[in-house]
């Protein structure tokens, strides 16, 4: 798992799973806490995600509903997309296709 932050927004690149997801939940709280308003998680280059990934997710995701904020998705692939339709983890986060132009 590559990870980066560019412009506030956290990249993803690789598997999403058990092995990444300590490395991520650190990168991941450590901008939430750099963020004031929406934080964009940016996984158009993540491979597969399994149950720990979407988990790590919905956390946060609720933990920045509870202060007022928000986490998008970006640039999810069709293949992470149904995993988080079938996982009803659909219903807790926004997915935006793409990064703005």
């Amino acid at each position: 798992m590559d990870l980066t932050v560019e412009d506030g927004t956290l990249i993803l690149r690789g598997h999403f799973d058990g092995r990444s997801s300590a490395r991520v939940r650190d990168a991941l709280y450590r901008q939430i806490e750099q963020t004031t308003g929406t934080l964009v998680v940016d996984l158009a280059e993540v491979e597969s995600v399994d149950a720990t990934a979407l988990r790590l997710l919905a956390a946060a995701t609720k933990g920045m509903e509870r202060e007022g904020r928000a986490l998008v998705l970006r640039g999810c692939s069709p293949a992470v997309r149904r995993v988080i339709a079938l996982t009803k983890l659909r219903r807790l986060v926004t997915m935006e296709r793409a990064a703005s132009a």
